[in-house]
């Protein structure tokens, strides 16, 4: 869809978004489009529940005096509590309200809001940026949809006086929602379509971006003792990939930001099967590696000041003749041993090697890994955040904040050598799964902590946000691409241009 910003006066047609404050305070566009339609939109608010609340919409259809189709009234709250993701709510809500509506054209108006957080050129950046977010859909399997299926909007234009300076403020917000959407579409492909060689074919394309592009195949993967990823991969007729991309944005020689991610293009849990019902969900169990790769693909777009390293295993987990089993020990390239008591516990062997590859070559400033790693996440904290480890507690600080800013939360969770000591395995350095079931996530980070060396490290579990069962403004249901926006903003406040 096309989303751009530009000064001008109101269309003569079509639909326009107008916000209202708090107690149905309307901005200038809101009163001047009262005064022309004889008080049509103060009747409406009078008439409906309406209060300029954070998130209530109102629709006024075909308002006498406007020749416009629809005003829709976007509530805002208290100007002083306007912030990023309240605009970006209004634009992505805006355009999910009219997908389908036979609407082709949408003008969202950006008025200045009295002691807002944000200055004129920011507010419609942002309402821009949620348009962008908001109009995702992954639609390329469907060919027996109805004519009011099917998305009828085409264009969405951002209205504002400084219009200049908010197109140069939307510019590296365009490059990070193209990164979403991107990281979207590779979670939301079936598994038949993303496997492990078509997801590095997917990575060596971004070279168009300025990144460097490395696929390291079986027989690399070999020589480097990658024992812990390989045998995830060994019951599945394809091939593990480890992927490597480098954007060398920052000062020559400054150490990279390292992301690190799971990339279990479909798990079945091997020998240690999963039950039938829901397994189909099992091909988003590569939102890890999604999201390292949609933050390399922003990174570069956007051509961040900043040396960065992005690294995904990839590899399908599947029950066969030559399938991994319970109780196989595996060497990994640190040279630890690694008793496999479950094959489903996979995630953790395949960051296992990964991390070590990414500290021991890279030497990076920290590294952070993603993974759809525990079903015990999502018991935890359900799908509203997700699970935060850390060892470095500065690093944890300025990814909480980030998470915030960009309304993707993080809650942290304990380490400790308490929990540690629980995956000690009786014939080998350590066994992939605890004794039982308790604190399930936290196995799998002091599992993953035992291969990162001094590096300050977080892991992020993000079993439960990955994947959307409902629609939020910028958010579509199905895949999330979740991890990008928190990692982008990670970079560019605290690790750019340093």
């Amino acid at each position: 869809m096309k989303v751009e910003i530009n000064e001008g006066k109101l269309p003569n047609a079509g639909s326009v978004v107008v916000a209202v404050l708090k107690e149905g305070m309307l901005l200038p566009t809101a009163r001047r489009l009262d005064e022309a339609s004889n008080g049509a939109l103060s009747r409406a608010i009078k008439a409906s529940r309406f209060r300029g609340e954070r998130g209530q919409w109102l629709e006024v259809i075909a308002p006498a005096g406007l020749k416009l189709n629809r005003v829709l009234l976007a509530g805002l709250g208290k100007p002083g509590e306007v912030d990023a993701l309240a605009l970006e709510a209004v634009g992505g809500g805006a355009v999910q309200r009219l997908m389908v509506s036979g609407e082709s054209e949408l003008t969202i108006v950006s008025d200045t809001i009295p002691d807002g957080k944000l200055d004129a050129a920011d507010c419609a950046a942002r309402l821009a940026y949620g348009a962008a977010l908001g109009s995702y859909r992954f639609d390329k399997y469907r060919t027996t949809q109805k004519p009011e299926q099917k998305p009828s909007l085409r264009s969405v234009t951002v209205l504002a006086r400084a219009a200049t300076g908010a197109r140069r403020a939307f510019q590296p917000l365009r490059a990070v929602a193209e990164a979403i959407a991107f990281s979207r579409d590779l979670v939301s492909e079936p598994a038949n379509v993303i496997y492990p060689e078509s997801l590095a074919r997917e990575c060596r394309g971004l070279v168009k971006l300025g990144l460097k592009v490395e696929v390291l195949g079986e027989a690399q993967l070999k020589r480097l003792g990658m024992n812990a990823l390989l045998g995830v991969g060994q019951g599945s007729a394809h091939e593990t990939q480890l992927v490597v991309m480098q954007w060398l944005g920052g000062p020559r020689g400054s150490k990279p930001v390292a992301f690190v991610g799971k990339g279990v293009t479909f798990d079945t849990g091997g020998i240690s099967i999963k039950p039938a019902q829901g397994m189909e969900d099992m091909k988003w169990d590569m939102g890890g590696s999604a999201a390292v790769i949609g933050v390399m693909r922003a990174l570069a777009a956007r051509k961040a000041r900043v040396n960065a390293v992005g690294i995904v295993g990839l590899v399908e987990n599947m029950p066969s003749g030559t399938a991994q089993r319970p109780g196989d020990v595996v060497r990994s390239m640190s040279g630890q041993t690694i008793e496999v008591l479950n094959t489903d516990a996979e995630g953790r062997l395949v960051l296992a090697d990964a991390l070590w590859y990414t500290q021991d070559r890279f030497k990076p400033q920290f590294m952070i890994d993603l993974a759809t790693l525990t079903g015990a996440m999502v018991v935890a904290l359900g799908h509203e955040y997700a699970g935060l480890f850390a060892s470095d507690d500065t690093l944890a600080d300025h990814m909480l904040a980030a998470g915030k800013a960009e309304g993707e939360l993080i809650w942290r969770l304990p380490l400790g050598d308490a929990y540690d000591k629980q995956i000690d395995s009786q014939i080998a350095d350590m066994q992939n799964i605890g004794a039982n079931r308790a604190a399930g996530s936290i196995m799998g980070a002091v599992f993953l902590q035992r291969f990162v060396n001094k590096v300050p490290w977080a892991h992020l579990d993000i079993a439960g946000v990955a994947w959307a069962s409902k629609e939020r403004p910028t958010v579509p249901k199905g895949a999330v691409g979740w991890g990008v926006r928190l990692l982008d903003r990670l970079v560019r406040d605290h690790y750019e241009g340093k």
